[in-house]
C-alpha cells in the first residue's frame, strides 16, 4: 500500500512538471535552445516579466569496496543513479526578484518518507525566492542551502572528485526552511567582503511537523583578498579557467541551533525520550578556504561541533542512549591540471570525533582522483581511489567511476 502510494505521488510530481513546462510554453514570447551545458531551453515572459531556464543533470555512479586489514577481502559493488535533477530559474515580474526550483528525482536525492515530512518523499531540494531590495543587499526566502562549509555549498554537479569529503558528511548543516540576508562590499578596488546571516527551522529539509526545537541562526563572512574568481569558481572544485593572477577566498562561519532536537544540529536522526523529543543546544565553527591558479587548486576545511549536553536523556535523568555527533575534522584537497580536461587530484580527510561521548575512533581517509573534462563540469568522467583508516573497526579500500552529465 505504501509502496503504490510513492508511485502515485511519483507520477502526479512528474506530470505537474510537465504541464509546467507546457504552461510557461505556451505563454512565452521566446524559447531559445541555450548551448549545451546552459539549460534545456530558456523562456522569457510576453510582456518580459518573467524568466525561466529549465536545466537537467544526471551522475551514473559504479562503486567497488574490499575490507583491506589482511589484504583484499569481502568485495562488494554497487551501480546506481546517484543524482537526478530538475532545476527551474530565472526571475519574476523584476530581475530584482529571482528564484530557484530544484527537484531530486533519484532514490538518493529523495530519501525516505517519514511522519516529519507528512510520509512524503523529499523531492524539493531547494525552493527559494531572492529579493534584491537595495544596493548589495538580497534577502532570501525558502528552503535552501545554509551558509555552511564551502564543500557543501559547492553544487555536487561542480565537484573535483566524485564526491564530498567525509567532513562534510558527518558535520555539514546542509539545507533548511527560512530567511538568508545576504551583502557584500569592496574594501578596496580589489579586496570583497562577502556577509551572510540566516534564521531557520533548524530541523533539515521538507519538514512539515513545524519547529519541534528552536531555531537555528547562522553567520558566514568571507574575505577575497585578490578580486573575484572567474566564473565564481569560489564555489567550484579545479581551476578549469586557468585563473592568470592568484584568486583566494577565506570563509568563517558559526552556526547555533537553539534546543536543537537532532544528533547533528539539523542533520542525522531525532532524539527522542519518554516526553517525545530531547534537546539542547549545539554550536557548529566552520573555516574554509579555496585558492587557484594557472590550473593548481587548493581547498582546506575545518569543521567543529559542540553540544550544551550532548547525552540525550529522560525526564528522570536516565540516558536515552542518543547522543549528539560532536568532534571535529579536518579536509585539505589539491588538484592540478594537466592539461585543459586533464586533472589529477587528491585528498586527505581526518574525522577527530570526541570518543568520551560519542564512543567512536578516528577516520583517516587518503583520496586519489583523476578528472577527464569533456565540457568542463557539465560533461565529465571521474575516478578515484580512497583508503580509509578507521581506529578499532575494520580498515576499507574503494573505488568510484562517475559520469556527470548536465544539460
Amino acid at each position: 500500500m505504501q509502496r503504490q502510494k510513492l508511485i502515485i505521488m511519483t507520477y502526479k510530481s512528474i506530470l505537474t512538471t510537465l504541464s509546467m513546462i507546457v504552461f510557461f510554453s505556451v505563454n512565452a514570447q521566446e524559447i531559445n535552445a541555450p548551448k549545451f551545458g546552459k539549460g534545456l531551453f530558456n523562456l522569457v515572459g510576453k510582456d518580459s516579466t518573467f524568466s525561466m531556464n529549465i536545466s537537467a543533470r544526471m551522475q551514473f555512479l559504479g562503486t567497488s569496496q574490499w575490507d583491506a586489514d589482511n589484504g583484499l577481502s569481502n568485495p562488494e559493488s554497487n551501480m546506481l543513479v546517484r543524482r537526478a535533477r530538475l532545476k527551474f530559474s530565472g526571475f519574476a515580474y523584476s530581475p530584482k526578484l529571482k528564484y530557484k526550483l530544484e527537484l531530486g528525482l533519484s532514490n538518493r536525492d529523495i530519501g525516505k518518507a517519514t511522519s516529519f515530512t507528512n510520509e512524503a518523499p523529499k523531492y524539493i531540494l531547494d525552493a527559494v525566492v531572492k529579493w534584491n531590495f537595495s544596493g548589495n543587499f538580497v534577502l532570501w526566502f525558502g528552503q535552501t542551502k545554509l551558509p555552511g562549509n564551502r564543500e557543501r555549498v559547492i553544487s555536487s554537479g561542480n565537484l573535483q572528485q566524485v564526491d564530498r569529503s567525509l567532513l562534510n558528511s558527518r558535520f555539514n548543516i546542509d539545507r533548511d526552511m527560512g530567511f538568508q540576508l545576504r551583502h557584500h562590499f569592496n574594501l578596496t578596488d580589489r579586496f570583497i567582503v562577502k556577509e551572510a546571516f540566516s534564521m531557520a527551522q533548524g530541523e533539515g529539509r521538507n519538514v512539515t511537523t513545524g519547529n519541534l526545537g528552536g531555531h537555528q541562526y547562522t553567520s558566514r563572512i568571507e574575505l577575497l583578498p585578490f578580486g573575484k574568481f572567474s566564473s565564481k569558481g569560489d564555489y567550484k572544485g579545479s581551476d578549469l579557467k586557468f585563473e592568470a593572477a592568484p584568486k583566494l577566498a577565506i570563509g568563517f562561519t558559526y552556526d547555533f541551533n537553539n534546543d536543537a532536537v537532532k544528533n547533528r544540529s539539523n542533520q542525522g536522526s531525532y532524539m527522542t525520550n519518554d516526553t517525545g523529543f530531547y534537546s539542547t543546544n549545539i554550536s557548529t565553527i566552520f573555516v574554509d578556504a579555496m585558492y587557484k591558479h594557472k590550473g593548481f587548486s587548493f581547498m582546506g576545511e575545518y569543521a567543529y561541533r559542540d553540544a550544551k549536553d550532548p547525552f540525550a536523556k529522560n525526564s528522570d535523568g536516565t540516558l536515552t542512549g542518543d547522543v549528539v555527533q560532536v568532534g571535529n575534522a579536518l579536509n585539505l584537497q589539491s588538484g592540478y591540471l594537466l592539461s585543459k580536461t586533464l586533472e589529477i587530484s587528491g585528498r586527505y580527510t581526518n574525522i577527530d570525533w570526541d570518543q568520551g561521548i560519542t564512543g567512536k575512533g578516528n577516520e583517516n581517509q587518503y583520496t586519489i582522483g583523476l578528472s577527464k573534462y569533456i565540457l568542463g563540469h557539465k560533461l565529465k568522467v571521474q575516478t578515484d581511489l580512497s583508503y580509509l583508516d578507521l581506529s578499532g573497526r575494520t580498515n576499507e579500500l574503494l573505488y568510484r567511476l562517475q559520469v556527470d552529465i548536465h544539460f
